[in-house]
């Protein structure tokens, strides 16, 4: 690449590392980050794109649906959730939140005992 600098009349050349990529992705329309720095080997400028990659989420993989929430698991995590109208008063969403832990604690069972193998 070239760059010319009309104040000094200086002709300066930038070294592009994966220049064919570049030109394509600038081409595209899309904007191209990365560092510009002088290498202190060769000393050449060199600009070196940062290779960024989209960050790929795995979905939750749903164990039960319950009355008020679900059970999931994630790679990291088991995930109860339970979501209780307002309407009701605290001592009956307190014995949903008990009803809806006992579902999840049969659902974990459950799974478990779907995943060994009997002979």
């Amino acid at each position: 690449m070239l760059i010319n600098s009309n104040s000094e009349k200086m002709k300066k050349f930038v070294f592009v590392m994966n220049a064919i990529e570049l030109i394509s992705q600038v081409m595209n329309g899309k904007r191209v980050e990365g560092v510009l720095y002088v290498d202190q080997q060769t000393g050449r400028l060199t600009f070196k794109a940062y290779n960024r990659q989209p960050r790929v989420r795995h979905n939750d993989e749903l164990v039960r649906k319950l009355p008020w929430g679900w059970v999931k698991e994630s790679l990291e995590r088991i995930k109860v959730f339970g979501s209780f109208p307002k309407d009701y008063g605290t001592a009956t969403v307190m014995g949903m939140v008990d009803e809806t832990a006992r579902d999840a604690k049969n659902a974990l069972i459950d799974r478990e005992l779907d995943l060994i193998e009997f002979c």
